[in-house]
């Protein structure tokens, strides 16, 4: 029993390990992770339920968005929009941006109507890459 006792009081000499290294590499992948994902901006506003299609494809692009609730309501880019005021707001994205992508996010309950006329007011604009969102099958 005595020998335990005088064993505790004993020093021992242990491993001590460097932690500043591993901090390192984890800030590290960190910055990585952060540079090299891509973030997708989609539209604020309203939950949109999108219509079910087959050949629905994803677009590698998308410049400007147009929600259309289930009840007609209009958003660019998150914002109620009349629509008498689409057509304006197309052509100033359009002198902005004259390569730019539009895609017509409908929910898949709104009247048919309303995203045609939105359509529409977009074409009018000068605006020919226009896109319909839809899911795929």
């Amino acid at each position: 029993m005595r020998g335990l006792l005088f064993g505790a009081a004993k020093k021992s000499q242990g491993v001590e390990l460097n932690m500043s290294p591993l901090i390192d590499m984890v800030f590290i992948l960190l910055i990585f992770f952060l540079v090299s994902t891509s973030f997708v901006k989609e539209a604020g506003g309203p939950e949109i339920k999108r219509p079910i299609a087959a050949t629905a494809e994803a677009k590698d692009k998308t410049n400007m968005t147009v929600s259309v609730t289930s009840d007609g309501v209009i958003y660019i880019e998150g914002k109620i929009i009349d629509i008498r005021s689409v057509r304006t707001q197309m052509e100033r994205f359009y002198h902005e941006n004259p390569q730019g992508n539009v895609v017509i996010t409908a929910d898949a309950d709104s009247k048919f109507a309303v995203p045609i006329e939105v359509l529409d007011r977009i074409r009018e604009a000068g605006i020919t890459n226009v896109s319909v969102a839809a899911t795929k099958e």
